[in-house]
């Protein structure tokens, strides 16, 4: 019996794959929530062996990033499947170098995704259209190679706050964050993505799946 944790904040995802588990028998779902948190914490609360495959969706709705939620989960001891729209090639790719095991679309047949969960828990490559197209369509867009701190910097500046409103987010000195915009800008121009207002970083956050979407506004440049 596989034991799959769902962690998806739509919760009419997670019913609708719990119901698929259910008539499939040979797989069995240990936890079903919105947040990597709220998961970790129930595993460390009931002891025992973590979840033998986790099915994690591309972004949630709790402001953390693929690359931590996906790291956690690994170190934690489970594989993750990347459970996603795929409109988002970039944070795909992202998924997968921080050790995803594989992605498949929300799109697919419910069969397809639980062979993908089976093919995972046996310790399979996932080798499907999903994973092939993220990382050679992926090929000719450069990846700005931001550090985490960057990235919480951009999340919340991209979604709106001044700089100043971020640093005290963050706990950090103003001059912190300005500078951790400014090497953001550095980085997306550098590989040719252009960052020169903060719309422009709005656009790149919301290519790399650090924001849904929203405007930017004017704030500090």
């Amino acid at each position: 019996m596989t034991r799959v944790a769902l962690i998806d904040d739509h919760e009419s995802v997670r019913l609708g794959l719990e119901a698929a588990c259910a008539r499939a028998g040979a797989t069995r779902v240990v936890f079903s929530g919105s947040t990597v948190r709220a998961y970790l914490r129930w595993h460390a609360e009931n002891g025992g062996a973590p979840a033998d495959v986790i099915v994690l969706d591309l972004t949630l709705g709790d402001g953390t990033t693929v690359t931590e939620n996906v790291q956690r989960l690994v170190a934690d001891g489970s594989p993750v499947l990347i459970h996603s729209v795929a409109d988002r090639p970039t944070a795909v790719r992202e998924a997968l170098a921080a050790g995803a095991a594989g992605v498949i679309s929300k799109a697919s047949r419910i069969d397809d995704v639980l062979a993908a969960i089976r093919t995972i828990a046996a310790g399979e490559a996932l080798d499907n259209i999903e994973w092939a197209s993220a990382v050679e369509g992926d090929r000719a867009f450069a990846d700005a190679q931001l550090s985490k701190r960057e990235r919480d910097v951009l999340r919340l500046y991209a979604a709106g706050l001044p700089l100043k409103a971020v640093a005290e987010r963050l706990g950090i000195a103003y001059s912190t964050a300005k500078e951790n915009i400014t090497r953001v800008r550095v980085k997306y121009v550098d590989v040719g993505r252009p960052a020169r207002t903060k719309i422009d970083l709005l656009h790149r956050a919301m290519e790399d799946g650090l924001v849904t979407g929203g405007a930017g506004g004017d704030g500090d440049r």
